[in-house]
């Protein structure tokens, strides 16, 4: 955090970024998070179901990396996949929970320029990283149906290191990269954030210098991202499709869609609402929009990913009654 307070302070304050040097003298020590209107009693009703949704999410992921971590019979790549999306979606949820519930009942609602930046810095990490994991958890299904025989040496688990590392490489130049130009702006006209934490849209509406290429990147780099995983998803699928339709086994078949129909659920949730906040023009002047997506993306799919792939996967469930056979015995 000490690093990336100084790597934006850079940014902000000692490089030149406007060529009205009255903007670029202007520095905002903090911000106000508005989040959610409303009388006492809707902000009530929003904590209670803040809390729920968080509760949830954190049980749901952190049981899902127990049981992963604890059976030996699913330590295989697709699960070693799965536990780093549960890993991230418990990392997302509580780079922004925490702060969302304790603003509901707070007067001030105040956030530190370091503080916004730091939250900001995570929260794309984390969205950039599982879109990258959705897409390699589509390529495993790829092999592992496809490519039977060369499944074993082609996902070994250097192999799968080496790829979530990617993803979380990925999201982090991202996210440096959405940081340093959202930060480097000046924010003369307003330290009001119209959200409940701190994001791109909202923090480019009281940007007051030219916010061009800020929006060039955020659709630029967010729908390249998008649209490029979306690809290799699709393609997976598609190979898996005429697969599947070549096999004549029936329980083969109910097997593969089962676990594949699980992950085009997360895809189809996730990438949907990415889509809608940030893939399109539209999304920096729909903010009253753009919170509901934002709660449904950030709160409730890190909620249903460990729902959609424990509910419809007889192996977590084998797991889990497993698990709890131990605990009984003992």
């Amino acid at each position: 955090c000490v690093f990336l307070w100084r790597y934006v302070y850079f940014f902000k304050v000692l490089m030149p970024s406007h060529s009205n040097e009255n903007l670029s003298k202007v520095y905002i020590q903090d911000f106000v998070l508005e989040g959610f209107g409303g009388g006492l009693e809707t902000q009530a009703l929003l904590f209670t179901l803040f809390l729920a949704l968080y509760m949830v999410t954190l049980l749901g992921n952190i049981l899902m990396i127990i049981i992963i971590t604890l059976d030996a019979r699913l330590h295989s790549p697709m699960y070693f996949f799965l536990k780093n999306l549960s890993f991230v979606d418990l990392c997302y949820s509580s780079v922004i929970a925490p702060n969302a519930l304790a603003n509901f009942f707070s007067s001030s609602k105040v956030i530190t320029f370091a503080g916004c930046a730091t939250q900001f810095f995570f929260i794309s990490l984390m969205a950039t990283t599982e879109c990258f994991l959705l897409g390699v958890m589509a390529y495993d299904r790829f092999m592992a149906i496809c490519s039977p025989l060369r499944y074993p040496s082609t996902m070994c688990q250097s192999a799968c290191t080496r790829l979530v590392l990617g993803a979380y490489c990925g999201g982090c130049f991202n996210s440096v990269v959405q940081t340093s130009f959202t930060f480097h702006l000046p924010f003369c006209s307003s330290n009001h954030i119209n959200h409940f934490f701190c994001d791109v849209p909202p923090l480019l509406q009281i940007a007051c210098g030219n916010t061009a290429i800020n929006e060039l990147l955020l659709f630029g780099i967010c729908g390249l991202i998008i649209v490029g995983v979306t690809f290799v998803i699709l393609i997976s699928y598609g190979y898996i499709t005429v697969t599947i339709l070549r096999m004549g086994s029936g329980a083969g078949r109910r097997k593969i869609f089962s676990t594949c129909g699980s992950h085009m659920t997360a895809v189809t949730l996730f990438f949907g609402t990415l889509f809608v906040m940030y893939a399109q023009p539209g999304a920096i002047e729909s903010m009253e929009q753009g919170k509901v997506v934002s709660v449904f993306y950030t709160l409730v799919i890190p909620m249903l990913n460990p729902l959609i792939y424990s509910l419809r996967n007889k192996d977590v469930k084998e797991a889990v009654q497993r698990l709890g056979q131990k605990h009984t015995v003992m």
